[in-house]
């Protein structure tokens, strides 16, 4: 299996600079992922296909202001640090640009509030860093970081809450789970009102979701984990649903993967907590998600490959052909996918 097997065509003008004014406005094209089958909707239409007795998982993690903007102290070359991964004990996984002039030993300052110390060098640009600050982590990178968009993103972000869910709650991402972005605080009211149980996981995005498959040989790639939790609550719902038959729809992918690490792990739902480095592409067999609310993801990125495995690739790249022609917008910020079992209204 090739990586250029999950390639398409896109212009670039459709790539989403900005999000749209009302969240739930943008475009849902409805997919039947076992047939191909397709509509056009708006995607605040998706409580036309959800029914009572559903349970939609959504991801709950809050992006932190993880990029930040420095100063070497040895040579004040320009420093760029993603915050990635906490590890504990002020310690961090970030990304650094360039990341040849942070070697072990480094000494990164960010405006005398913060500074980070590059203790430990690994590949790709990664650096372990050591952060000496005074205070509250979280209220520094409030005032000193920025919002971590990506870099096929180049308009400027007027409000930093665009970047997050409405139910944004647990701190730790360096990126957001695009999926939810779409839904508004009325429209998840509405769901719940007509019987749809909504619960939550924790995935906190990280580089294993959105850093590029660089080999040709898919099952070669190698992807770096994030951490996930699960409630009892929430493994209780999805067992009493699993085992009454009711669908279980996941928003996004980081959702998905959280699930099925889950099942995979005790075949079963469980209140448990842990790094998952999770890849999911075509061949494999998922046991927890029916159904799959998506954005529409870069070529040849893992995500691609995820929905290609939940789908077929063919009708994948099919519909991404035709959002194309319909002239979609792709990518964080935007329009949605709904990947169901039928396309009966409800």
């Amino acid at each position: 299996m090739k990586t250029d097997d999950f390639d398409y065509e896109l212009p670039e003008e459709l790539i989403a600079q900005t999000p749209l004014e009302k969240r739930d406005e943008s475009k849902l094209l409805v997919m039947n992922k076992n047939t191909g089958e397709m509509e056009h909707h708006h995607f605040h239409d998706i409580l036309s296909y959800l029914k009572k007795g559903d349970v939609l998982v959504i991801n709950d993690t809050k992006v932190i202001p993880a990029r930040l903007l420095g100063i070497k102290e040895e040579t004040s070359a320009h420093i760029e640090l993603l915050m990635l991964k906490d590890l504990g004990n002020d310690t961090w996984e970030t990304l650094a640009k360039p990341a040849k002039r942070v070697k072990v030993g480094s000494m990164i300052d960010f405006g005398g509030e913060l500074k980070a110390e590059c203790i430990e060098e690994k590949e790709e640009g990664i650096r372990i860093v050591k952060l000496h600050y005074k205070g509250i982590l979280y209220e520094v990178l409030d005032r000193l970081g920025e919002m971590p968009l990506p870099p096929y993103i180049h308009e400027k972000l007027k409000e930093k809450d665009r970047y997050q869910t409405v139910y944004a709650k647990e701190i730790g991402s360096a990126a957001a789970p695009t999926a939810g972005l779409h839904f508004t605080k009325e429209l998840l009211k509405e769901i719940k009102e007509k019987g749809v149980i909504i619960t939550n996981v924790t995935l906190h995005v990280g580089l294993g979701t959105f850093r590029p498959v660089k080999v040709d040989d898919v099952t070669k790639h190698k992807m770096h984990s994030e951490f996930y939790q699960m409630s009892k609550e929430t493994a209780d719902i999805l067992n009493q649903a699993k085992k009454e038959g009711r669908r279980i729809i996941s928003v996004g992918t980081t959702s998905v993967r959280t699930l099925e690490t889950i099942y995979s792990l005790y075949h079963t739902f469980q209140e448990c907590s842990g790094f998952t480095d999770i890849f999911i592409y075509p061949g494999y067999q998922f046991q927890a998600v029916d159904c799959l609310i998506t954005n529409f993801h870069l070529p040849k990125s893992t995500l691609i490959m995820l929905v290609s495995a939940f789908s077929k690739k063919e009708y994948i790249l099919n519909a991404y052909k035709e959002a194309v022609r319909e002239k979609y917008r792709f990518f964080s910020f935007g329009d949605s996918m709904f990947l169901t079992n039928d396309l009966c209204k409800k």
